[in-house]
């Protein structure tokens, strides 16, 4: 069996270190329930705006289907 993450594993377009985990703690002083309620709050945040972006998205757009555009002339 290999450890080889599937074709559609999001993790692969993301990039953590344990440089980047140390410096979000650092930044919390430390404190990690201030770390994991400061990535919360960040999660929670980013979902929002997706949220929003996904209500104001065209429907056309949201089917990936070009726009139709009028022609100038």
């Amino acid at each position: 069996m290999t450890d080889k993450p599937s074709p559609h594993d999001p993790t692969d377009l993301i990039e953590i270190t344990d440089a980047d985990v140390d410096e979000a703690i650092a930044v919390c002083s430390g404190d990690m329930r201030a770390t994991i309620r400061a990535l919360l709050i960040a999660n929670t945040f980013t979902e929002q705006m997706l949220e929003l972006a996904r209500r104001e998205a065209s429907p056309g757009f949201l089917r990936r289907r070009p726009v139709k555009r009028a022609q100038n002339g």
